[in-house]
Parts: C-alpha cells; sequence; structure tokens
C-alpha cells in the first residue's frame, strides 16, 4: 500500500533543530536539502489520452513515485487532444500526456493561441502507419520481398503511389487519419508520403483554410486514436497514423496492415511529452520539479534492465483505467516487438523508449524540428530567421527545470549522473540523417534543413 509522508517536512525540521544547515549547504547534498521546501500544490489532477505512451504517469502512480515527492495526484483520461489542451489552458487540470507539437503550436497561435511548456519528454518513437487490407493488398504488389517471402522493411510511400491512381482514376478520394494538427503522428505521415513523391497538403491559416488539405493527393482527417480501427474497418478511412496499441490492434482483428514504424520515417523521435501551463509551471515550481522527478523514476523502471520490467507495465496499463486495451496487444509492440502483416513479427526493441537513448530530456532540437514541419506545411505561413526557431523552441521547451529535477534525484541515490546528458547540455542533439529520405537534420540551422525538400513550403513561399 502506498503512503503519503512528508519527509521534506521532516527533515527540514530536524535539520533546523540540529543547526546544521548552513554546513548541509556545502555538501553535495545540497539539492537534497533544498528539495525540502514545501511543493505549492500537493493535490494534483492530470490528464492522459488511452496510448500505450502515458505509461510514464501510470507507473509514477503505481509504483509510488508521487507519493514520494508528497503529491496526491489524481489521473484522468481525456476525450480527445483538443479537450485535454483546453483543460489544461483552462486550468482544470495540472499538467498533462500532450503532443510534442501541442506547446509549440499553442506558442505560434496555430489553433489556439496559450503559452504551455514541457520540462519532461515522455518517450521516444512508439507510432506506425496502418493501411487497410485492401490498400495492402495493391501495395504488396510494389513493395521488394526478401527470399521468405516477407516485405523489406522500411516499406517506402512509393508504394502506395499506384493505389492512389486507381483511387483517382475512379474518382475516388484517398482518406488517411491522423490525431491531431499538431500530433508528431501528422508530421510523421506526411513525412512518409513527401519522401514518397506525394504531397500530403498544405495549411493556409491566412486564407482560413486550416484543413491542411491545399493541393494535395491524398486528404487527411483528425480522428481520435481509439477510433481509428473501427473508423478504417467502416471504410471512412483508408489507413492512419497512430501510437500504440492501435495499430497492434488492427492486426489482431484482421482488418489491417501497420506497413511502417516511426522509428524507421525518423529514428528516435520524440513523440509525447508532459505539458503544463507556463502560468500554473511559474505558481508552482517546486510541485513542477517534484513531478518531473517521479516522471523520471517510472521512465528509468520502464527501461530498466534492457526491458525486464515491461510485462508487468503492460498489465498495468492494460487496465480499463489507464489504455482499457486487451494487454496481449499492448505486448505485442511493448515487450521489443512489433508485429506487421499478420504473422510477421519482428524484433524491434527501440519500438517505445522511454528513458534510454536521453528520451526524457526536453532538447531544444527536437522542438526545432516540429517547428521547421509547421513551416513545411503551412502552420507557420511565412518564413522565419533561425534565430526565432530557438527562441520560439525556449518558450515552450523547459530543459533547466528537468536538469534541477535530475540533480536531485542524483544526490538522493535514486539515479547516477551518468544517466543524464551533461549539466552543461545545450540542448541540441547531434545532427543526424537517419531519416527514411537520407536528409541531414541540423538544428542549428533550420531554413536549411527546409530548403532540402522537394515537397513543401521554402524560403519565402506562402501557402
Amino acid at each position: 500500500m502506498r503512503s503519503t509522508p512528508n519527509r521534506r517536512s521532516f527533515i527540514k525540521s530536524t535539520l533546523a533543530s540540529l543547526g546544521c544547515a548552513a554546513l548541509f549547504s556545502l555538501t553535495p547534498f545540497a539539492a537534497s536539502f533544498a528539495q525540502a521546501a514545501e511543493a505549492e500544490k500537493t493535490e494534483l489532477k492530470l490528464g492522459f489520452i488511452k496510448l500505450t505512451d502515458m505509461a510514464p504517469l501510470a507507473i509514477a502512480y503505481e509504483k509510488g513515485y508521487f507519493e514520494d515527492e508528497g503529491l496526491s495526484v489524481t489521473l484522468e483520461a481525456q476525450a480527445n487532444w483538443k479537450v485535454l489542451l483546453d483543460r489544461v489552458i483552462t486550468g482544470e487540470l495540472d499538467g498533462a500526456h500532450m503532443l510534442a507539437g501541442q506547446p509549440l503550436g499553442a506558442a505560434i497561435g496555430f489553433g489556439t493561441k496559450a503559452e504551455i511548456v514541457t520540462a519532461f519528454s515522455m518517450d521516444l518513437n512508439g507510432k506506425g502507419i496502418t493501411v487497410s487490407n485492401d490498400v495492402w493488398k495493391e501495395m504488396k504488389k510494389h513493395v521488394p520481398m526478401m527470399a521468405d517471402g516477407k516485405p523489406v522493411h522500411p516499406i517506402k510511400a512509393d508504394a502506395l503511389k499506384p493505389v492512389l491512381e486507381q483511387f483517382k482514376a475512379a474518382g475516388k478520394p484517398f482518406n488517411l487519419a491522423m490525431v491531431f494538427p499538431v500530433s508528431t503522428h501528422n508530421y510523421m505521415l506526411r513525412y512518409w508520403l513527401a519522401a514518397g513523391g506525394i504531397n500530403p497538403g498544405l495549411y493556409a491559416p491566412a486564407k482560413g483554410d486550416t484543413s491542411g488539405n491545399l493541393d494535395a493527393d491524398v486528404l487527411l482527417s483528425v480522428t481520435p486514436p481509439p477510433q481509428m480501427p473501427a473508423t478504417m474497418e467502416a471504410g471512412t478511412i483508408s489507413g492512419y497514423c497512430v501510437g500504440e496499441p492501435w495499430n497492434q490492434q488492427a492486426v489482431i482483428k484482421g482488418i489491417g496492415v501497420p506497413i511502417v514504424a516511426d522509428s524507421q520515417i525518423w529514428k528516435n523521435n520524440p513523440d509525447k511529452v508532459f505539458g503544463a501551463s507556463k502560468a500554473w509551471a511559474d505558481a508552482n515550481p517546486e510541485t513542477h520539479k517534484r513531478l518531473v522527478k517521479a516522471l523520471i523514476r517510472a521512465a528509468m523502471w520502464l527501461d530498466e534492465g534492457n526491458n525486464t520490467n515491461r510485462l508487468e507495465a503492460v498489465e498495468i496499463i492494460s487496465r480499463p483505467e489507464y489504455v482499457g486495451a486487451d494487454a496481449k496487444v499492448i505486448a505485442n509492440s511493448m515487450t521489443g516487438t512489433f508485429e506487421y502483416e499478420k504473422g510477421d513479427k519482428r524484433a524491434e526493441p527501440d519500438f517505445n523508449v522511454f528513458f534510454r537513448h536521453n528520451a526524457t530530456y526536453p532538447f531544444y532540437s527536437d522542438a526545432i524540428w516540429y517547428l521547421t514541419q509547421m513551416r513545411r506545411w503551412g502552420q507557420i505561413g511565412e518564413a522565419k530567421p533561425d534565430n526565432w526557431y530557438l527562441e520560439t523552441a525556449k518558450k515552450a521547451y523547459k530543459p533547466e527545470v528537468y536538469q534541477q529535477a535530475a540533480a536531485e534525484l542524483v544526490s538522493e541515490g535514486k539515479a547516477k549522473a551518468s544517466d543524464f546528458v551533461a549539466a552543461n547540455e545545450a540542448g541540441f542533439r547531434a545532427p543526424s540523417n537517419e531519416f527514411i529520405d537520407g536528409l541531414t537534420y541540423d538544428a542549428h540551422k533550420p531554413n536549411a534543413y527546409i530548403e532540402q525538400f522537394k515537397i513543401g513550403l521554402k524560403g519565402n513561399e506562402a501557402p
């Protein structure tokens, strides 16, 4: 049974009575003493969407990590990403599991203008693109095969082009779904399509067009994650990009085939973050830091011992109050494998990453990548100088709070300094070409990166 002792108050009063506070402040344990400050708010309500990657919240709750920080947390599933964001903005939620693009979309005022911050990245990878059985049957004719008759991965969007031509010849639109306009899913789906020479369309908010379908070869629309399999089965959409377990659900139900994992589109891409309103974070800095500490510990537990805790995690998050999907479906991806076409299960040890590869650190370079895609697809309607991208990233991403939380965990003996990026980390990952099109991304040069794309806006172009 979990308990809720306020151990910080005890430490603080004990040190004061011993008259050793001054000495303590000079030791390596100074960060621990700083933690003795009272949390501004201890009763918290946090939101999430029913996806596998909400796991750090569930584990922090179930393993008592929130309570270790003197926090009494209620976790509450939300209907969709817009409702979740709105409730964080209004203060109905103290914070939430969010799409990595949501704090940035709010910062630029696409959809909803608000100040949202994140000091914790919840995971890397974890998504896939699934198509209906009928679409896969036609695509498969154009996919290279291995000797055992299984497709060569990654499957590129080039194989989808003949299917689009069939739809066009029949006078039918080709509809695909993603979860939200500023979601990783939208940008991963668009990136994959464009890398195969398929135009996913532009946003033109200045013209009142926020559909994202201007000049599109395919039509993308929003569908809440849990509804995607049923929507595809009904024939409303021909495929979708979503997080787990909703790709594997299509396999289990026999209604579709996941054709590419997002790690094959951009290796170790950041997917979700823990977000809060800037007003809330400014008013509750100690509480915010404690939340990040608890979530870091949960992420560490999830990746501990080469995923040895994953089966237990699957059992926990399969419960109705969390993801509410069959444990076998969740385990298909959560335990280091991923099933594509039925019976084609492959090792994907990094399909879900919660801590390794510095997964929890909120890198400015990750934020800048999202901003480049917002510009590429017209959500940012005009050219911006390189320095604007970093300035905007800094409005939303708060690695300094993460560093404070990490330092306290080290001083408390709950983590090692080597578990984290260096204390002087500037917030930039090294340039990388681990994308499905082989292009190199250097966050210090966002405009040069955008210029490389054949499809999408660049320079002074406007939608």
